[in-house]
Formats: C-alpha cells, sequence, structure tokens
C-alpha cells in the first residue's frame, strides 16, 4: 500500500528541512527525501579525510534569520554560533589590511592606508545600516509583484514606498545606487585605497558569473552586507561542528515536530495526475503519494527532471529553460598539519581567525574575471579562506586544522577540456600556488585536500552548473522575478506543487527564508484551496 503525507518535501538541505519544520509544526504530516547519505544539501559538513571535519560548500553563517532561530529554538537542537573576527587581506607589497569586528580598530587600520578614507568609512557604515533596514523586511515577506495589480500586491508594494519615503533624499538616492550599479563603481565613490574597494567589492561576485565592475553587483554587495548574528548587521560566523552542524539542528527540531526524514531517498519522478502533484516516485521504484509535494531543489531539476514538458505551459517551461545558473566558484578544502604563515604578518595572531581575502587590488579582481569570460579558470583568483580549527577545535585532530579555500572564478562551461580531465587537478593545484605566493609555508602543511568543481558540485550537491544559489542573484532574477515572472508566488503551474529553495525569493546563502516563507503560502493556501482538502478526503477514503 502506497504511503501517505499531508506534505512531500523534495531535498534535505536546510530550506527544505525548515519548510517541512513549520508544516509539522502546523500539524501536517510530513516526509523528506534527501538524495544523498547525509543531510544538508550545500549547508553539509563531512569527514572527507580521517579525523578532517569539512563544510563541503558553505563554510560560514550570515544570514539564518533570526525568526527561524527563535521558532524553530534552533540553539536547543544543538545551534552553536562562533564568530568570525573580521577580514585580513594580504597586499603584494607586503603590507596588508586588516578589517576587524571592532569599529574604532577598523577605522584606525584604515588610517594606516588613507585618512580620507578612514573618515569615510564612518559615514559608509552609517549609510549602509538604513539600506539593511529598509531590504531586511523584504527577506522575509512575499515578493509583490507590481505587474499585476493585485491588490495585495499594491497594497505591499504601498508600504515598500512608504519606507522608501521615510528615507532621506541621500539615502533614497544611495538606495537606487545599489541596485543598478556595479560593486567597484559604487565603492569608488566613497573609497580610494584600492586594496580596500577591492575586498569589499569581493562580496558583490559572490555566486554569479559577473565582474566587480558588472552593474548588479552593488546589490549583491548589500545582500551579503546583513549578514545578521543575534540582530547585528555584518556579522559572520562559523557553526560549531561545521555549517552541516545548522542542517543539522533544523532536522532534530523537524524530528521533534514529527517530520519523517529519510536519506538515500532519490526522487525520480514528481507524479501528476489531472494537473495536480499527487505524489513522487523514487529512483528505487518505490511511490508516496501526498496533498502536496514541495520542491527544495532548483528549477530544472524541478520542471525539467522530475516533470513531464506536457505537465507544463509552454511559456512557463521556456521561462524556466532562460533561467541563468553559470556556476563561477569552486572549492578548495585542505587538511593542514600546522598553522599557515603569511608573508606579510608572519606567526599565529588574531588575523588568522578571520575570514583571509585574496583580493589585493581592484584590477586583479577584474583579470580573474576577464579569464572566467574566455572559459578559464582564474590564473590569479579572488580566494576567501577560512581556519574554522582555530575557532571550533573539534573539526580537526589536536594541533591539525582544517582551511576552507572559497575560490572565483571557475566556470562551469570551459573553454578547452574538460573538468573530469586534468583540469581539476589544474585547478587545484593554481590555488595552492596563488595562495603560497602570501601563505609561503602552505604546501608544506598540507597533509590532504578536496578540490570541488562547478561540475562537482552539479554531480554530488544537486546544483544545477554548480550554481551555488541555485541561479544567480543578478537583478533581473531578484525579488517577483525569482525563479521566473509570474511565478515568484512559491506556487508553479502545477496545482499542490510548489517550491522552497533558493531558486525562490530572497535567493541564496544560509537564510532559511525561502523555506520558511513557502511554509506559510502552503499552510494559507490550504485553508482556502479547495483541491488540497479535496485530495485529503479522497485519501482518507482509500
Amino acid at each position: 500500500m502506497t504511503q501517505h503525507y499531508d506534505v512531500i518535501v523534495i531535498g534535505g538541505g536546510h530550506n527544505g528541512l525548515t519548510n517541512a519544520a513549520y508544516l509539522a509544526k502546523a500539524g501536517k504530516k510530513v516526509v523528506v527525501l534527501e538524495r544523498r547519505h547525509v543531510l544538508g544539501g550545500a549547508a553539509v559538513t563531512e569527514e572527507i579525510i580521517p579525523g578532517f571535519l569539512f563544510s563541503e560548500c558553505s563554510y560560514v553563517v550570515s544570514l539564518l534569520r533570526p525568526e527561524i532561530i527563535r521558532d524553530l529554538d534552533l540553539p536547543r537542537h544543538g545551534l552553536e554560533i562562533l564568530p568570525l573576527d573580521g577580514t585580513f587581506t594580504p597586499m603584494p607589497s607586503g603590507d596588508y589590511l586588516w578589517r576587524m569586528n571592532d569599529h574604532g580598530r577598523t577605522v584606525r587600520e584604515i588610517r594606516r592606508h588613507s585618512r580620507v578614507d578612514a573618515e569615510a568609512y564612518e559615514e559608509f557604515s552609517k549609510m549602509m545600516t538604513p539600506m539593511c533596514r529598509f531590504v531586511k523586511p523584504i527577506l522575509s515577506m512575499i515578493p509583490p509583484d507590481p505587474t499585476t495589480l493585485r491588490p495585495k500586491d499594491l497594497r505591499q508594494l504601498h508600504f515598500l514606498m512608504q519606507r522608501f519615503r521615510d528615507l532621506s533624499s541621500d539615502e533614497r538616492y544611495t538606495l537606487i545606487q545599489l541596485m543598478t550599479m556595479s560593486a567597484a563603481d559604487f565603492l569608488d565613490q566613497w573609497f580610494e585605497t584600492d586594496v580596500l574597494k577591492a575586498t569589499m567589492s569581493a562580496s558583490g561576485i559572490i555566486g554569479t558569473f559577473l565582474g566587480i565592475r558588472s552593474p548588479g553587483t552593488a546589490y549583491v554587495l548589500l545582500h551579503h552586507y546583513m549578514g545578521e548574528i543575534d540582530g547585528a548587521f555584518r556579522s559572520w560566523g562559523f557553526s560549531r561542528g561545521g555549517t552541516g552542524a545548522i542542517s543539522n539542528a533544523i532536522a532534530a527540531a523537524a524530528r521533534e515536530a514529527g517530520v519523517e526524514i529519510r536519506t538515500k531517498a532519490g526522487v525520480a519522478k514528481i507524479i501528476v495526475k489531472n494537473g495536480r502533484a499527487c505524489g513522487v516516485a523514487l529512483q528505487s521504484g518505490e511511490e508516496l503519494s501526498a496533498n502536496v509535494v514541495s520542491s527544495s531543489v532548483d528549477p530544472h531539476l524541478t520542471f525539467e527532471k522530475f516533470l513531464e514538458p506536457n505537465e507544463l505551459p509552454g511559456e512557463f517551461l521556456e521561462d524556466v529553460k532562460r533561467y541563468k545558473y553559470r556556476g563561477s566558484s569552486g572549492k578548495v578544502n585542505l587538511a593542514l598539519d600546522g598553522l599557515p604563515e603569511f608573508r606579510c604578518l608572519p606567526g599565529d595572531g588574531a588575523h588568522l581567525r578571520g575570514a583571509l581575502s585574496i583580493s589585493p587590488s581592484v584590477e586583479y579582481m577584474e583579470r580573474a574575471y576577464d579569464d572566467a569570460k574566455y572559459g578559464k579558470f582564474s590564473r590569479r583568483p579572488y580566494i576567501d579562506m577560512v581556519i574554522p580549527s582555530l575557532t571550533d577545535p573539534s573539526v580537526a585532530p589536536p594541533g591539525k586544522h582544517v582551511m576552507s579555500c572559497f575560490v572565483q572564478y571557475a566556470p562551469y562551461k570551459l573553454a578547452e577540456g574538460t573538468w573530469d580531465d586534468q583540469q581539476r587537478d589544474a585547478f587545484g593545484d593554481n590555488v595552492i600556488d596563488t595562495i603560497s605566493d602570501h601563505i609561503p609555508n602552505i604546501r608544506k602543511i598540507i597533509v590532504g585536500r578536496q578540490v570541488l568543481t562547478p561540475l562537482d558540485l552539479e554531480r554530488e550537491f544537486g546544483l544545477t552548473q554548480g550554481n551555488i544559489f541555485q541561479g544567480e542573484l543578478s537583478l533581473e532574477q531578484l525579488f517577483f522575478l525569482r525563479p521566473v515572472p509570474g511565478w515568484a508566488y512559491y506556487k508553479t503551474p502545477v496545482e499542490n506543487l510548489y517550491m522552497c529553495g533558493s531558486a525562490t525569493h530572497p535567493g541564496g546563502g544560509i537564510m532559511a527564508a525561502p523555506g520558511r516563507i513557502a511554509s506559510q503560502v502552503i499552510l494559507k493556501e490550504w485553508k482556502g484551496a479547495p483541491s488540497i482538502k479535496r485530495d485529503s478526503r479522497a485519501q482518507a477514503g482509500n
């Protein structure tokens, strides 16, 4: 007999688990189906090299919504966020820029490079706070679509316009710039120090196949600037036990609410009858039925792999095929038997406890993008490194360390060769070469490495084309346009089929907002949708 649920959630990443937890807390019978042997999706911790625990993909937490931490009581389920202390950028000249969590010390450090920039940094921080406050509520709401003229959308737009009106004229001007400009051009207006602009603009390209001078990257910079832990903007941290511990805490909250979670349960097909989703077929051949199917995987998998073309409107399918992934980043995870020593600041120190950014100049960053535009991985890439074992010793054996290296650019589509031939090793070697320019002892202390290319991210973690945000955070794929115009309400053209992953508003990062908002939409429609109730009664009669 086919097992029946109120809701089947496809994908055991942090968004799928959040979606399931909220639905179960509302009294629904929910099952989560995860293809891999471990939960977490891209927010996962695995022991790749014996004794070393790697946050393989996502490696820092910043955007996890405070309301979700509260609602699911995640600290009680094991969530503990440890502070990430600032950003350290080595310079080829032998100097460095070290921005710390202590604002006063950061301003003094910037003053070493430029007295003008130290004053500008104070003003910049003051200006970005209202920008973050303006955007913050949008992260927790269904994005209003101005093209529909529906009363509810118009009310939400009126609410946003009122808030826009409450900004000062300078703040309004800055907000419009953030929505339209490139990260580098926006920062050019504020600062003169090259290394400062390069390091800050790096936040504008993460997860996008764009350069720091590409329009639209200023918004991505703002998106990451909103890092919020315990209510403090621009706070980043590690999860004790790696990012997989975040997923495990959400999973524990979901199980407590009654969610059934199954691993090694890959979905082969979403079953549709009379235009309504009514269950799934697993790769094992088993079938499960449900009143609602909620997919936390991306649009390509949901609509092109799990559904037949004739089950979707042609125009919608064309929009799905136009949705841009264009994976642009890779990861190199290193097991170390000692600490790295920077040429510009040798020895152990507090600078190693923050982000270590290889972003020495604006030209360096743009040249890294130039390589990617022509189908090559960057000869000298932007690298964001962290050593979580300094803050959380549980992830490495005593006296040893793990170092996570996020690398951009590594294009999914290569002009020559494939990632499966020599390109993966060449990419890994190139990253080590780049790091060794600044950390001369790096090769001596590496005892193991894992290289993840965009192709690996696609095959192993289900991220189409290796995009870490399930689709680029570009302006035409944000807010009411994500994932496709007219379908930014977590609903799909297939009745009772919903989306709840990073391909929906407000996008990627370990924020869990898509999973939460989608659960609210599903529960609201459950009350008013005859089809869901009809399915419930039909199943009850079986």
